[in-house]
């Protein structure tokens, strides 16, 4: 008897694991880890950039961005949670990018990255298409001062310039984070050159 009822109680619980994971961001609360988030969709650069983000993600302090990232060429959008061990990032690199070379770009970043950091741990990359825009990729766990980290890095054609992003956190959490930093890349909407989307 208890056997059974145990049975019903597992079913249940995979049932609503499922669930869970189906969740589309931009219309339910997401668990994620020990607790929910609520996402929002965000405007940048002059809202030509629309990206569904968590909506308790604000904009890393200056003291922060420049202890994370030294370099002065840090990302123009650096997004992050509270304790700033979740961030995402964008930034417009002034270097020419048609639709057809996001794959060649994509492949030249990952073998710089790989070049710089010989310890970078690589992982999937290819293209995605996302609202008919190709959108280049790929994922690495980098070492930090005292933990490891996993990265998302994407590339898209933004008015006809190179649009990066990041998404990174700490790489014990990757595996709760890894399908919502998906999931959140493909919300993105690009308003074209002359469109008044």
């Amino acid at each position: 008897m208890s056997e059974r009822v145990d049975e019903k109680i597992l079913d249940f619980i995979n049932e609503a694991e499922k669930r869970e994971a189906k969740k589309d961001i931009c219309k339910d609360p997401v668990k994620i880890g020990e607790r929910y988030y609520e996402f929002e969709e965000n405007d940048f650069f002059d809202e030509k950039l629309k990206i569904w983000i968590p909506n308790d993600f604000d904009e890393m302090s200056e003291e922060a961005r420049k202890f994370k990232y030294p370099s002065e060429n840090r990302p123009e959008i650096i997004k992050c949670n509270e304790d700033g061990s979740i961030v995402m990032t964008l930034n417009i690199i002034d270097s020419p990018l048609d639709e057809e070379r996001v794959g060649e770009l994509k492949d030249g970043m990952k073998m710089i990255i790989r070049k710089t950091n010989p310890s970078n741990v690589f992982y999937d990359d290819g293209i995605i298409e996302v609202n008919s825009k190709n959108i280049g990729f790929f994922e690495f766990k980098s070492s930090a001062i005292d933990d490891y980290i996993y990265n998302l890095m994407f590339f898209l054609e933004f008015e006809e310039k190179t649009l990066m992003g990041t998404f990174s956190c700490l790489y014990k959490n990757y595996r709760e984070w890894r399908d919502i930093a998906f999931k959140a890349i493909g919300t993105i909407k690009v308003r074209e050159l002359g469109s008044n989307e």
